[in-house]
Protein backbone atom coordinates (compact mmCIF):
# COMPACT_ATOMS: atom_id res chain seq x y z
CA UNK A 1 0.00 0.00 0.00
CA UNK A 2 1.44 3.61 -0.97
CA UNK A 3 1.95 5.96 1.64
CA UNK A 4 -0.81 8.11 -0.36
CA UNK A 5 -3.27 5.66 -0.04
CA UNK A 6 -2.21 4.65 3.69
CA UNK A 7 -2.88 8.56 4.28
CA UNK A 8 -6.26 8.62 2.35
CA UNK A 9 -7.63 5.65 4.40
CA UNK A 10 -6.32 7.10 7.94
CA UNK A 11 -8.37 10.71 6.55
CA UNK A 12 -11.44 8.80 6.19
CA UNK A 13 -10.85 6.75 9.42
CA UNK A 14 -10.99 10.86 11.08
CA UNK A 15 -14.30 11.49 9.18
CA UNK A 16 -16.04 8.92 10.42
CA UNK A 17 -15.06 9.50 14.02
CA UNK A 18 -16.22 13.01 14.06
CA UNK A 19 -19.02 15.21 12.08
CA UNK A 20 -16.71 18.01 11.40
CA UNK A 21 -13.05 18.62 10.81
CA UNK A 22 -10.77 21.62 10.03
CA UNK A 23 -8.02 21.27 7.27
CA UNK A 24 -5.91 22.44 9.70
CA UNK A 25 -7.03 20.28 12.42
CA UNK A 26 -6.47 17.30 9.59
CA UNK A 27 -3.73 18.34 8.20
CA UNK A 28 -2.13 18.15 11.78
CA UNK A 29 -3.31 14.74 12.68
CA UNK A 30 -2.04 13.50 9.51
CA UNK A 31 1.48 15.63 9.65
CA UNK A 32 0.84 17.14 6.16
CA UNK A 33 -0.25 20.22 4.58
CA UNK A 34 -3.45 21.87 4.30
CA UNK A 35 -3.34 21.22 0.26
CA UNK A 36 -2.25 17.39 0.87
CA UNK A 37 -5.41 17.18 2.80
CA UNK A 38 -7.05 19.16 -0.26
CA UNK A 39 -5.77 16.25 -2.92
CA UNK A 40 -6.74 13.49 -0.56
CA UNK A 41 -10.05 14.49 0.19
CA UNK A 42 -10.67 14.33 -3.85
CA UNK A 43 -9.11 10.89 -4.17
CA UNK A 44 -12.02 9.78 -1.21
CA UNK A 45 -14.67 11.66 -3.36
CA UNK A 46 -13.17 9.60 -7.02
CA UNK A 47 -13.92 6.62 -4.70
CA UNK A 48 -17.65 7.25 -3.67
CA UNK A 49 -17.11 8.98 -0.56
CA UNK A 50 -19.18 12.30 -0.32
CA UNK A 51 -17.01 14.43 1.36
CA UNK A 52 -18.23 18.20 2.13
CA UNK A 53 -15.69 21.27 2.64
CA UNK A 54 -17.60 24.48 4.28
CA UNK A 55 -16.54 27.66 4.60
CA UNK A 56 -16.77 30.47 7.22
CA UNK A 57 -16.83 30.34 11.17
CA UNK A 58 -17.73 26.46 12.28
CA UNK A 59 -17.31 24.71 8.56
CA UNK A 60 -14.47 22.41 7.76
CA UNK A 61 -14.89 18.83 6.07
CA UNK A 62 -17.36 16.76 6.53
CA UNK A 63 -18.42 13.31 5.39
CA UNK A 64 -22.03 12.90 4.11
CA UNK A 65 -24.30 11.07 2.86
CA UNK A 66 -24.75 9.90 -1.31
CA UNK A 67 -26.80 8.37 -3.44
CA UNK A 68 -24.64 4.78 -3.11
CA UNK A 69 -22.84 2.78 -0.15
CA UNK A 70 -19.00 3.39 -0.49
CA UNK A 71 -17.08 1.30 1.27
CA UNK A 72 -16.55 1.46 4.99
CA UNK A 73 -13.75 1.43 7.51
CA UNK A 74 -13.93 -0.36 10.21
CA UNK A 75 -11.62 -0.76 13.01
CA UNK A 76 -10.69 -3.91 15.21
CA UNK A 77 -13.27 -3.31 17.73
CA UNK A 78 -16.17 -2.06 14.92
CA UNK A 79 -15.70 -5.18 12.58
CA UNK A 80 -15.93 -7.30 15.34
CA UNK A 81 -18.97 -5.39 16.55
CA UNK A 82 -21.25 -5.86 13.19
CA UNK A 83 -19.78 -9.14 12.99
CA UNK A 84 -21.34 -10.56 16.28
CA UNK A 85 -24.51 -8.17 15.31
CA UNK A 86 -24.72 -9.89 12.49
CA UNK A 87 -25.09 -13.51 13.32
CA UNK A 88 -27.44 -12.30 15.92
CA UNK A 89 -29.35 -11.33 12.92
CA UNK A 90 -29.18 -14.59 11.54
CA UNK A 91 -31.13 -15.77 14.25
CA UNK A 92 -33.73 -14.13 13.95
CA UNK A 93 -37.35 -13.83 12.94
CA UNK A 94 -37.53 -9.96 10.19
CA UNK A 95 -38.96 -10.93 7.19
CA UNK A 96 -35.97 -9.90 4.32
CA UNK A 97 -33.45 -9.41 7.16
CA UNK A 98 -32.20 -12.62 7.58
CA UNK A 99 -30.75 -13.53 4.36
CA UNK A 100 -29.27 -9.85 3.82
CA UNK A 101 -27.89 -10.62 7.40
CA UNK A 102 -25.74 -13.55 6.19
CA UNK A 103 -24.76 -12.37 2.66
CA UNK A 104 -23.25 -9.73 4.79
CA UNK A 105 -21.05 -12.70 6.97
CA UNK A 106 -20.00 -14.13 3.90
CA UNK A 107 -18.17 -10.40 2.67
CA UNK A 108 -17.52 -9.29 6.05
CA UNK A 109 -15.58 -12.92 7.09
CA UNK A 110 -14.04 -13.17 3.69
CA UNK A 111 -11.35 -9.90 4.55
CA UNK A 112 -11.71 -10.42 8.43
CA UNK A 113 -8.07 -10.83 9.80
CA UNK A 114 -8.02 -14.53 11.20
CA UNK A 115 -7.07 -13.01 14.90
CA UNK A 116 -10.45 -11.47 14.34
CA UNK A 117 -12.20 -14.53 13.82
CA UNK A 118 -12.14 -16.09 17.25
CA UNK A 119 -12.74 -13.08 19.42
CA UNK A 120 -16.36 -13.15 17.08
CA UNK A 121 -16.55 -17.19 17.56
CA UNK A 122 -16.48 -16.45 21.89
CA UNK A 123 -18.36 -13.30 22.10
CA UNK A 124 -21.55 -15.05 19.96
CA UNK A 125 -20.53 -18.19 22.30
CA UNK A 126 -20.78 -16.16 25.40
CA UNK A 127 -24.56 -14.53 24.10
CA UNK A 128 -26.16 -17.87 21.94
CA UNK A 129 -29.02 -18.47 25.12
CA UNK A 130 -30.09 -14.91 24.82
CA UNK A 131 -31.74 -15.60 21.45
CA UNK A 132 -34.17 -18.53 20.92
CA UNK A 133 -35.53 -19.35 16.96
CA UNK A 134 -37.41 -22.76 16.69
CA UNK A 135 -34.23 -24.46 15.52
CA UNK A 136 -30.20 -23.07 16.09
CA UNK A 137 -28.13 -22.98 13.12
CA UNK A 138 -24.80 -22.82 14.15
CA UNK A 139 -23.22 -19.35 12.44
CA UNK A 140 -19.66 -21.27 10.63
CA UNK A 141 -22.31 -23.23 8.93
CA UNK A 142 -24.26 -20.43 7.86
CA UNK A 143 -21.18 -18.58 6.63
CA UNK A 144 -19.75 -21.42 4.71
CA UNK A 145 -23.04 -22.27 2.95
CA UNK A 146 -23.06 -19.08 2.15
CA UNK A 147 -20.18 -18.52 0.49
CA UNK A 148 -20.51 -22.31 -1.58
CA UNK A 149 -23.48 -21.15 -2.80
CA UNK A 150 -21.27 -17.54 -4.18
CA UNK A 151 -18.51 -19.79 -5.08
CA UNK A 152 -20.60 -22.26 -6.72
CA UNK A 153 -18.61 -25.65 -5.12
CA UNK A 154 -19.62 -28.63 -3.96
CA UNK A 155 -20.06 -29.23 -0.55
CA UNK A 156 -20.50 -33.03 1.32
CA UNK A 157 -22.38 -33.29 4.48
CA UNK A 158 -24.02 -35.74 7.30
CA UNK A 159 -27.61 -35.04 7.64
CA UNK A 160 -30.68 -36.89 9.28
CA UNK A 161 -34.11 -36.51 7.47
CA UNK A 162 -37.40 -35.97 9.33
CA UNK A 163 -38.11 -39.84 10.39
CA UNK A 164 -34.48 -39.60 11.62
CA UNK A 165 -32.44 -41.77 9.33
CA UNK A 166 -28.71 -40.23 8.77
CA UNK A 167 -26.73 -40.07 5.79
CA UNK A 168 -24.07 -38.75 3.77
CA UNK A 169 -25.15 -36.18 1.18
CA UNK A 170 -23.09 -34.70 -1.85
CA UNK A 171 -24.21 -31.63 -3.31
CA UNK A 172 -24.34 -28.62 -5.63
CA UNK A 173 -25.91 -25.62 -3.20
CA UNK A 174 -27.59 -22.97 -5.05
CA UNK A 175 -29.18 -21.08 -1.89
CA UNK A 176 -30.40 -20.37 1.24
CA UNK A 177 -33.70 -20.00 2.18
CA UNK A 178 -35.35 -18.75 5.35
CA UNK A 179 -39.31 -20.28 5.63
CA UNK A 180 -40.53 -19.21 9.02
CA UNK A 181 -37.93 -19.14 11.61
CA UNK A 182 -35.97 -22.20 10.01
CA UNK A 183 -33.23 -22.12 7.52
CA UNK A 184 -33.62 -24.37 4.53
CA UNK A 185 -30.73 -25.41 1.83
CA UNK A 186 -32.04 -25.73 -2.33
CA UNK A 187 -29.25 -27.57 -3.82
CA UNK A 188 -28.80 -30.54 -6.13
CA UNK A 189 -28.27 -33.48 -4.66
CA UNK A 190 -25.34 -35.50 -6.59
CA UNK A 191 -26.07 -38.94 -5.45
CA UNK A 192 -29.95 -38.59 -6.02
CA UNK A 193 -29.79 -36.65 -9.33
CA UNK A 194 -32.00 -34.00 -8.25
CA UNK A 195 -33.00 -31.17 -6.21
CA UNK A 196 -33.64 -31.21 -2.47
CA UNK A 197 -34.01 -29.60 0.44
CA UNK A 198 -32.34 -29.91 3.30
CA UNK A 199 -33.08 -28.38 7.22
CA UNK A 200 -29.61 -26.35 8.13
CA UNK A 201 -30.38 -28.01 11.56
CA UNK A 202 -30.46 -31.21 10.42
CA UNK A 203 -26.66 -31.27 8.96
CA UNK A 204 -23.77 -31.85 10.29
CA UNK A 205 -19.86 -31.91 9.75
CA UNK A 206 -20.35 -29.63 6.50
CA UNK A 207 -17.44 -29.78 4.48
CA UNK A 208 -16.84 -27.48 1.50
CA UNK A 209 -14.91 -28.53 -1.39
CA UNK A 210 -12.79 -26.95 -4.17
CA UNK A 211 -14.42 -28.40 -6.77
CA UNK A 212 -16.63 -25.90 -9.09
CA UNK A 213 -19.79 -26.65 -10.57
CA UNK A 214 -21.46 -25.04 -13.38
CA UNK A 215 -25.14 -24.27 -12.46
CA UNK A 216 -28.24 -26.58 -13.71
CA UNK A 217 -31.34 -24.97 -15.12
CA UNK A 218 -33.89 -25.29 -11.73
CA UNK A 219 -37.28 -23.60 -10.09
CA UNK A 220 -37.15 -20.78 -7.90
CA UNK A 221 -35.68 -21.47 -4.53
CA UNK A 222 -37.84 -19.90 -2.59
CA UNK A 223 -40.98 -21.38 -4.54
CA UNK A 224 -39.19 -24.73 -4.61
CA UNK A 225 -38.64 -24.83 -0.54
CA UNK A 226 -41.88 -23.93 0.71
CA UNK A 227 -43.87 -26.10 -1.86
CA UNK A 228 -41.35 -28.90 0.03
CA UNK A 229 -41.71 -27.69 3.32
CA UNK A 230 -45.41 -28.11 3.03
CA UNK A 231 -46.09 -30.91 1.32
CA UNK A 232 -43.07 -33.36 1.50
CA UNK A 233 -43.00 -34.31 4.88
CA UNK A 234 -46.37 -35.33 5.18
CA UNK A 235 -48.96 -38.32 4.95
CA UNK A 236 -51.84 -36.10 3.01
CA UNK A 237 -51.37 -33.20 0.83
CA UNK A 238 -54.44 -31.39 -0.11
CA UNK A 239 -55.46 -28.08 -2.79
CA UNK A 240 -58.44 -26.29 -2.02
CA UNK A 241 -59.73 -23.51 -3.67
CA UNK A 242 -60.92 -20.32 -1.08
CA UNK A 243 -63.42 -17.61 -1.93
CA UNK A 244 -61.44 -14.46 -0.93
CA UNK A 245 -58.92 -12.30 -1.85
CA UNK A 246 -55.60 -13.44 -1.94
CA UNK A 247 -53.94 -10.86 0.29
CA UNK A 248 -56.45 -12.04 3.22
CA UNK A 249 -56.42 -15.26 2.73
CA UNK A 250 -52.22 -15.29 2.72
CA UNK A 251 -52.16 -13.63 5.95
CA UNK A 252 -53.89 -16.65 7.63
CA UNK A 253 -51.45 -18.95 6.21
CA UNK A 254 -48.03 -19.59 7.36
CA UNK A 255 -44.94 -19.97 4.89
CA UNK A 256 -45.02 -23.28 7.38
CA UNK A 257 -48.44 -23.71 6.99
CA UNK A 258 -49.30 -24.10 3.27
CA UNK A 259 -48.66 -22.27 0.04
CA UNK A 260 -50.89 -19.58 -1.43
CA UNK A 261 -52.00 -18.98 -4.63
CA UNK A 262 -53.78 -16.07 -6.55
CA UNK A 263 -56.98 -17.70 -8.79
CA UNK A 264 -58.93 -15.02 -10.11
CA UNK A 265 -60.89 -13.39 -7.63
CA UNK A 266 -59.79 -16.23 -5.23
CA UNK A 267 -57.34 -17.93 -3.97
CA UNK A 268 -55.63 -22.05 -3.70
CA UNK A 269 -54.28 -23.09 -0.87
CA UNK A 270 -52.11 -25.97 -1.00
CA UNK A 271 -51.05 -27.62 2.84
CA UNK A 272 -50.07 -30.96 4.06
CA UNK A 273 -50.92 -32.94 7.43
CA UNK A 274 -50.17 -36.85 8.31
CA UNK A 275 -53.91 -36.76 10.26
CA UNK A 276 -56.68 -36.02 7.58
CA UNK A 277 -58.95 -34.62 9.84
CA UNK A 278 -56.44 -32.05 11.65
CA UNK A 279 -56.20 -31.08 7.45
CA UNK A 280 -59.82 -30.60 6.99
CA UNK A 281 -60.02 -28.65 10.38
CA UNK A 282 -57.49 -26.44 9.42
CA UNK A 283 -58.44 -25.75 5.89
CA UNK A 284 -61.67 -24.88 6.91
CA UNK A 285 -60.70 -22.53 9.84
CA UNK A 286 -58.53 -20.58 6.96
CA UNK A 287 -62.01 -20.32 4.69
CA UNK A 288 -64.11 -18.94 7.94
CA UNK A 289 -61.57 -16.37 9.29
CA UNK A 290 -61.28 -15.30 5.35
CA UNK A 291 -64.95 -15.03 4.78
CA UNK A 292 -65.01 -17.45 1.74
CA UNK A 293 -66.66 -20.80 0.56
CA UNK A 294 -64.08 -23.73 0.76
CA UNK A 295 -63.66 -25.73 -2.20
CA UNK A 296 -61.92 -29.43 -2.17
CA UNK A 297 -59.94 -30.15 -5.06
CA UNK A 298 -58.05 -33.07 -4.13
CA UNK A 299 -57.47 -35.69 -2.35
CA UNK A 300 -61.18 -36.14 -2.72
CA UNK A 301 -60.64 -38.19 0.63
CA UNK A 302 -60.73 -34.57 2.09
CA UNK A 303 -64.37 -33.94 1.24
CA UNK A 304 -65.42 -36.78 3.04
CA UNK A 305 -63.48 -35.36 6.07
CA UNK A 306 -64.61 -31.94 5.55
CA UNK A 307 -68.45 -33.42 5.57
CA UNK A 308 -67.60 -35.60 8.97
CA UNK A 309 -66.38 -32.61 10.38
CA UNK A 310 -69.41 -30.20 9.41
CA UNK A 311 -71.55 -33.21 10.98
CA UNK A 312 -69.91 -33.12 14.14
CA UNK A 313 -70.16 -29.29 14.48
CA UNK A 314 -74.03 -29.53 13.51
CA UNK A 315 -74.15 -32.13 16.62
CA UNK A 316 -72.06 -29.65 18.83
CA UNK A 317 -74.53 -27.12 17.61
CA UNK A 318 -77.53 -29.01 18.30
CA UNK A 319 -76.75 -30.03 21.86
CA UNK A 320 -75.58 -26.64 23.23
CA UNK A 321 -78.96 -25.37 21.75
CA UNK A 322 -81.01 -27.47 23.93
Amino acid sequence: MSRTTERALRLLGLLQARPVWTGTELAGRLGVTPRSIRRDVERLRELGYPVRATQGAGGGYQLGSGTALPPLLLDDEEAVAVAVSLRLAAGGTVAGAIEAAVRTMAKLDAVMPSRLRGEVRALQDSIATLTAPTALVDGDLLLTLARACRDTVRVGFGYTSHDGTASQRRAEPYRLVVVGSRWYLFAYDLDREDFRTFRLDRVAVLVASTLRFRPRPHADPASYVQRSVVSSPYRHVARVRVGAPYDVVARLVGPRAGQVEADGGGSVVTAGADDLGLLALHLARIGVEAGGEVEVLEPPELAAAMRALGETLLRAAGRSAQ
